[in-house]
């Protein structure tokens, strides 16, 4: 019974890291979009976020991986700067650029399309399995159209306003956070699709190097540290001639560079290495739906943004495509378990034999040795 109950816990281990992940990753959003609506720059916010991650994750790294931390090579670390562009540079600036322009529930919602391009690179590059005529590979599909479905549901459909909270707000804030043109979600909507497929390509590179360098949290380490150098350079010219936007104060600004550092880049780098080597990169980006929900869920308290009957709508089509999509691959990992009970028992059955074989030699050198004695006596 025991041993059920920890295969059972060690299964599922995946699924709790990444739902743990979306809930760090909706801490962020909040905290982000309170620090923008106050005026902090995105490109400083990325910069001062990969800067904390690296000097957390760095002492974690050069201890408990001095061992089995590979050399380092040209093509490795050429794979390790085009990781820092694709998500640190790219993908966070265009996601946080976006976020202004919209809200932290659109920008959430729209970043739903991840898993959709992430499963249709891997299925590309044959690190997905996808058989038609299988239920659970038609499970995936559709899960997996149901989630981007789903999101822009949440995206163009908004409906009557739904005050489940009890929670009013005052005509300053209503023009505040409802006010977004189409202008600004159309130009939102772009900059954060774009930030999808560099996020997409970085999942998959990131699986792809895990292969020869698997050392997570080096390759953490170094991600954020190439990452701050390189956005550095990009908020350098970006915000050229406003020395003020690099302050810092006690207040959210510092919080969502502290929290968005050490949660969703120095730990969730860490983590979704550890998982996608198990369960492969379209696993994890699977759960990103689920950021929606609970960034949905509060925005209303903390950023006194409005819920509208189209994006509860669209939510339960998420969880609904998120059921279907993690069903689907479970198949995917249920078969390795008996071919390996299937190895184990003949090295049992051959620990065994060898065990008996030496006994009976055992046996046979006595049984000569008594013999010679005999012999020995007799003469």
């Amino acid at each position: 019974m025991a041993f059920c109950n920890q295969k059972s816990f060690q299964n599922w281990k995946p699924f709790i890291a990444v739902v743990l992940l979306q809930f760090g990753y909706a801490g962020m959003d909040i905290l982000s979009k309170s620090a923008l609506n106050k005026g902090m720059s995105c490109y400083v916010l990325v910069v001062y976020r990969h800067a904390v991650a690296f000097v957390v994750i760095v002492p974690f790294a050069v201890i408990l991986e001095k061992k089995v931390r590979p050399k380092m090579t040209l093509s490795i670390f050429l794979k390790l700067v085009a990781l820092s562009v694709l998500e640190p540079v790219i993908d966070q600036n265009l996601y946080f650029l976006g976020m202004k322009y919209t809200t932290a529930t659109f920008a959430v919602a729209m970043f739903n399309v991840l898993p959709a391009i992430t499963f249709v690179v891997a299925w590309i590059l044959k690190m997905e399995k996808i058989k038609m005529r299988s239920v659970h590979s038609q499970a995936k599909i559709v899960g997996t159209i149901a989630t981007v479905a789903g999101a822009m549901v949440m995206t163009l459909i908004k409906g009557p306003i739904l005050n489940l909270f009890g929670i009013h707000e005052s005509s300053a804030q209503i023009q505040h956070n409802g006010g977004v043109n189409l202008q600004h979600a159309v130009k939102g909507s772009i900059m954060i699709t774009i930030g999808c497929f560099s996020c997409a390509c970085f999942t998959i590179l990131q699986a792809v190097t895990l292969e020869t360098y698997p050392a997570e949290l080096s390759l953490t380490a170094w991600i954020c540290l190439l990452g701050t150098v390189e956005g550095g350079i990009v908020a350098l010219i970006m915000e050229r001639g406003e020395p003020s936007v690099w302050s810092l104060s006690w207040d959210t600004k510092l919080l969502a560079a502290v929290y968005s550092g050490i949660v969703c880049s120095g730990m969730a780098y860490y983590i979704q290495g550890v998982v996608m080597r198990y369960r492969g990169p379209v696993f994890v980006t699977t759960f990103n739906p689920l950021c929606m929900v609970i960034v949905a869920i509060m925005s209303p308290f903390i950023l006194a943004e409005k819920i509208y009957l189209g994006r509860v709508i669209g939510a339960v089509v998420i969880i609904l495509g998120l059921y279907l999509v993690v069903w689907g691959k479970s198949k995917d990992y249920d078969r390795p378990s008996p071919i390996i009970k299937d190895e184990i028992l003949p090295a049992k059955q051959t620990i065994e034999n060898n065990d008996k074989e030496k006994f009976h030699s055992h046996e046979v050198i006595t049984s000569s040795n008594f013999g010679a004695i005999a012999r020995d006596e007799q003469v």
